[in-house]
């Protein structure tokens, strides 16, 4: 599976809410740094969001990709996320992922957005669950 199809597959599972789909394209032992979450293995971090939602639509914007020099390849993509609650919430976001030796798989996603507009409602949607 080539970096860009790792990419596409990731969007195409967030959108659908495939915990299974998502767990695929990670090592074992990844890990997920959200500014929501905090830091979690990527089985319980997608446990997590998924248990928070109702619907996912992401629209990628950009894709930098270091893939060749760091191992790394990078996101941009805007995301109109709507809560369990049925609140939607829309906000532009990186998502960092670091890359297995064979480039196969991903070790490590960080995430990164302004948690500012979305916290209230974050919040308020996971007490009334």
């Amino acid at each position: 599976m080539t970096i860009q199809h790792l990419c596409t597959d990731y969007l195409a599972a967030l959108n659908a809410g495939d915990l299974e789909a998502v767990l695929r394209l990670f090592s074992d032992d990844a890990v997920v740094v959200s500014p929501l979450y905090e830091t979690r293995p990527a089985a319980t971090f997608f446990q997590g969001l998924f248990a928070d939602t109702s619907a996912s639509n992401t629209t990628l914007l950009n894709v930098f990709d270091r893939s060749a020099d760091s191992g790394a390849i990078a996101l941009h993509f805007r995301y109109v996320w709507t809560l369990s609650s049925g609140t939607i919430v829309e906000f532009e976001c990186v998502d960092i992922f670091e890359l297995s030796a064979s480039q196969d798989r991903f070790t490590k996603l960080t995430i990164i957005y302004d948690t500012a507009p979305l916290r209230a409602d974050f919040e308020a949607s996971r007490q009334a669950r």
